[in-house]
């Protein structure tokens, strides 16, 4: 399949990589240390100011409004070269979508806008946990009712961007008598609203400059405006935006290859026995050319999904 990128997408897709190689790249072995946090939020703040936060949001909200293969990939530039980066900026658009699909016409203009230019550094996807993982519709999180507010109750893992996200969007049980994933509902919860705490953060193998973090809500009060879409739809909503969210990545995982594959040939090139580079050896070309393979299919079926 021949895909021809727009003008568009080329400009952003290059734009991308420069910014990855100028400001990114240098940063990332940094960043696999675990320091550098406050070099790593002004990169996240340089990238909302290039239109790389919200890159599939319309323009009317602050958006670039440039569609899913430009979103896919300037995501695989960044990949390419920081994971942590890429994985935050991939997250922080689909919350920015998820908002512009179901949310309503003022939490767009209220959220939105913050997450495009960068205010809010990044923003949280809070769907996972313990025991509700593959299965979002098990989720034990509730919130209740309250007059005009709901008061949410529970507790999310595996958060990306946590600690320095502005903004979560939550799913909670709103109704528990309702049949399994019928009862579930969305909302926008600001950080710092009291109630909501960052827990422990994760030791991973790998993306140590992305926080992943547990969300507590113990008795976190929201108006009853931040519910977001239709009172117990928001299992619907959660697996739509996951779909979607599957081709961030996806890119993400494809940038991650291409960097290691070109440090795999860099090596072989560089590595000698025998008196030769072992690039030169038919046992190792036929290794290349197949992962070379793999990663042109995956190119080719994450451009077809986007």
């Amino acid at each position: 399949m021949l895909f021809e990128f727009t003008e568009e997408e080329v400009l952003i897709r290059d734009t991308a990589r420069k910014m990855a190689a100028e400001i990114v790249a240098p940063l990332a072995p940094v960043l696999d240390r675990g320091e550098a946090r406050e070099a790593f939020l002004d990169n996240l703040k340089a990238l909302a100011e290039a239109g790389f936060m919200a890159v599939n949001v319309r323009a009317e909200f602050g958006g670039t409004e440039a569609g899913t293969v430009a979103f896919a990939l300037a995501i695989e530039e960044l990949g390419y070269a920081c994971a942590s980066t890429g994985v935050t900026a991939s997250v922080t658009n689909m919350v920015a979508e998820v908002i512009q699909a179901v949310g309503s016409a003022e939490q767009r203009q209220a959220y939105i806008p913050r997450i495009a230019d960068g205010t809010y550094a990044a923003a949280g996807f809070c769907l996972t946990e313990s025991g509700a993982g593959s299965d979002p519709a098990g989720m034990k999180t509730r919130a209740r009712r309250d007059g005009d507010d709901f008061v949410l109750d529970g507790e999310k893992i595996y958060i990306t961007s946590a600690e320095y996200a502005g903004l979560f969007v939550v799913w909670a049980v709103t109704d528990p008598d309702a049949p399994k994933g019928k009862g579930i509902s969305c909302f926008l919860v600001e950080a710092g609203t009291p109630g909501l705490s960052i827990g422990k953060a994760e030791r991973k193998l790998g993306q140590h400059g992305s926080a992943t973090n547990t969300v507590h809500f113990d008795g976190c009060r929201v108006p009853a405006s931040a519910l977001m879409g239709r009172l117990n739809d928001g299992f619907r909503v959660a697996v739509g935006e996951l779909a979607g969210g599957r081709i961030g990545v996806a890119s993400l995982s494809l940038g991650i290859a291409r960097a290691a594959m070109d440090a795999a040939k860099a090596y072989v090139r560089e590595r000698r026995q025998f008196g030769q580079a072992i690039a030169d050896f038919q046992g190792i070309q036929w290794m290349v050319a197949d992962r070379e393979t793999e990663l042109e299919a995956a190119r080719l079926l994450i451009l077809s999904a986007a």
